[in-house]
């Protein structure tokens, strides 16, 4: 077993400072964890200088002097299984091995994955370094631990590796301390993760288990940003004895920082925390949320996370373990270490942060959050008073500032334009991990803010006719019988007016499975007008940069939404051409938006499919389908509260 300190630090289990007060903090690093990289010498934002810089800044600072430090040791099997299959146990083993010829043609088939001949080793030692320092901790030998490994683990899942994680580090500690170690007396674990990415394999792993206490804060940006899906939504709690124990806390929008984490810790994580009453804390301490880093695009700094962590410290006695996950600025991955690391220390005083406020984005998320939870926690129930949440960052802070501008040039500094080369060849899908433009950010903004003055009538004929349902897309969510939930919009002002009217349109319903609903079809209205054909119409009055969101929700909802979807031109086109295919969504199924007059002269747009596609439905290339009851019993809700129609001939009109 190679000994730590291979880069320059002695190796001796039972080192300590003479002061006999100081509190025994152990430290796994070991150079091993390195021989994972890319197969052919590739520049790639997980690599090996990630855990070196971190060790080179501690021994600079002399901090493992002062530390109990361990020797890193493999994970066994019946530790990883207990999270992961038998089939990925095995995979991961093997992969490294001379029979694996083809692992760069299995890495290729998986999210944001490389592997080479040292990947095995590597994750093997950074699943046992973490149990290691996990054991220790609960057992008493130390009062708190930093693991510092590579590869990281929060996005593993039980059969899959991806998003540069091949175990999940944290998850298999945590089972390991409740089911293999139950003499210790750990009951109640809180996992606390701050990696700038939804932790997703650890959420999974305990999403019906009470034990476990899952807190992810993470840039989401409603289902865009890496991993790109909606588990990371605050509406997703655990189910089963779990619910209730799984706790998102999903940013809008990046450029977050100490202010709006902060305010996170203090309204959400620290109230529950005290009622759950952890027995220990460990951390996916990811370290991509810090200033510069290429792939996170937010602005905490080494305070903000060192005022994070002390505030943890107030739980479980301080028994508190991090275990590394992301950071991809050298610099501030350093830096943030060692701050933590002085917190674990308890080396100085910790200051309350400066008078920066939280954007108004990140106090609508935590009221979101606060909402859904308090009825698990009833320390969340009181709503927040709107002395506090007035307290924002003006609206340019967002977009742009002469400190964020110094911020970028920095940050531009150190990512070379190989490194950024790098990431656009091997990491996939790159569209979703972000690297930070602030144009982007800038243009957004500006387009949202100019469509926001313009009202439109949005016509529907689907099961958005059922208010509930249509309010998914603009608040977010999901009612009775939807598969999967809604990002909803940025601006989440309900409709200004609610209308009905019929249009001489046929209904028809076509499709026989769609991932919200399920088995079963699903609404279509022919763009084509006939005075023989009737279809009752909701009318939604909103602003025109809402339609954008619900268009993009219809459609494509990974799209970047950088620039407008239909824009103030193609409002003018439509009153002359009558419907508009949107080319950037032409995936969707219902990217054809369609002119269907003026109501107190604003326009009425629906959107549905395009006429190539109503032929492709009456030549059976694309099959007609029966919706299915809950999609229906959806359009019946919205015609009788709407009064359109008695519940009974709702349903002879959809039949």
């Amino acid at each position: 077993m190679m000994e730590v300190g291979s880069s320059g630090g002695k190796s001796n289990c039972n080192r300590m400072s003479d002061a006999k007060n100081e509190r025994r903090v152990g430290l796994i690093y070991d150079q091993r964890m390195c021989k994972h990289r890319t197969p052919y010498g590739d520049d790639h934002p997980e690599k090996p200088d990630r855990i070196t810089v971190i060790w080179n800044k501690l021994e600079l600072a002399g901090i493992p002097q002062r530390c109990v430090i361990l020797n890193a040791k493999d994970a066994k099997d019946e530790y990883i299984c207990a999270v992961h299959s038998k089939n990925h146990v095995n995979l991961i083993r093997n992969i490294s091995s001379k029979e694996y010829s083809k692992r760069n043609r299995i890495a290729s088939k998986l999210n944001s994955i490389y592997l080479n001949e040292g990947s095995s080793e590597s994750a093997y030692l950074a699943a046992g370094s973490v149990i290691e320092v996990a054991e220790k901790v609960a057992k008493g030998e130390l009062n708190s631990a930093f693991a510092i490994v590579r590869p990281p683990g929060h996005h593993a899942e039980y059969d899959e590796a991806m998003g540069f994680c091949l175990f999940n580090n944290i998850a298999i500690a945590a089972s390991f301390l409740l089911d293999q170690r139950p003499e210790l007396g750990i009951n109640k674990i809180l996992i606390v993760d701050w990696d700038v990415h939804h932790g997703n394999g650890t959420q999974k792993a305990f999403w019906s288990d009470p034990r476990v206490l899952f807190f992810s804060v993470h840039r989401h940006e409603f289902g865009s940003f890496y991993p790109a899906n909606f588990d990371g939504f605050y509406t997703m709690v655990g189910e089963g004895p779990g619910a209730g124990y799984n706790i998102n806390v999903p940013w809008e929008n990046g450029r977050c920082g100490d202010a709006d984490y902060l305010a996170v810790w203090d309204h959400v994580l620290v109230p529950v925390a005290k009622e759950f009453n952890p027995d220990i804390i460990l951390v996916s301490a990811g370290f991509d949320a810090a200033v510069g880093d290429p792939l996170g695009g937010c602005r905490l700094t080494p305070h903000g996370y060192s005022v994070l962590l002390k505030k943890l410290m107030d739980f479980a006695q301080g028994r508190i373990v991090l275990a590394l996950e992301g950071g991809y600025n050298l610099d501030s991955l350093a830096n943030s270490a060692l701050a933590c690391m002085e917190v674990l220390l308890e080396d100085k005083p910790i200051s309350e942060l400066s008078e920066a406020y939280p954007f108004e984005s990140t106090w609508r998320v935590i009221q979101a959050v606060r909402q859904v939870l308090s009825a698990y926690w009833p320390t969340l129930a009181d709503k927040l008073p709107t002395k506090l949440t007035d307290q924002k960052a003006p609206p340019h802070i967002l977009l742009s500032s002469s400190e964020s501008d110094d911020e970028d040039d920095e940050a531009s500094k150190i990512i070379s334009k190989d490194l950024v080369q790098a990431i656009e060849d091997v990491v996939e899908p790159i569209s979703k991990l972000k690297i930070e433009d602030n144009h982007d950010e800038v243009n957004s903004a500006l387009w949202r803010s100019k469509l926001s003055k313009t009202d439109i009538w949005y016509a529907s004929f689907g099961s958005n006719m059922w208010k509930s349902r249509f309010l998914c897309y603009i608040e977010g969510g999901q009612v009775i019988g939807m598969k999967k939930l809604c990002s909803g919009s940025v601006d989440r002002n309900p409709p200004k007016e609610t209308r009905w009217k019929a249009f001489p349109h046929r209904l028809f319903f076509g499709r026989d499975f769609t991932q919200t609903w399920g088995p079963g079809g699903v609404a279509f209205l022919d763009p084509r007008s006939n005075s023989e054909d009737k279809a009752y119409v909701c009318l939604y009055k909103i602003t025109l940069e809402q339609f954008n969101d619900v268009l993009l929700q219809e459609n494509v909802p990974d799209h970047d939404m950088n620039s407008p979807l239909f824009d103030l031109n193609a409002l003018d086109s439509i009153l002359n051409e009558g419907s508009i295919p949107v080319e950037a969504v032409k995936r969707g199924w219902y990217h054809n938006v369609v002119y269907l007059g003026k109501e107190d002269d604003i326009p009425i747009l629906t959107m549905t499919c395009p006429l190539s596609v109503i032929e492709s439905f009456k030549s059976g290339e694309i099959p007609l389908c029966a919706p299915s009851k809950d999609y229906a019993d959806t359009l019946v809700r919205g015609l009788v509260e709407g009064k359109q129609l008695s519940e009974g001939d709702a349903t002879t009109y959809i039949q």
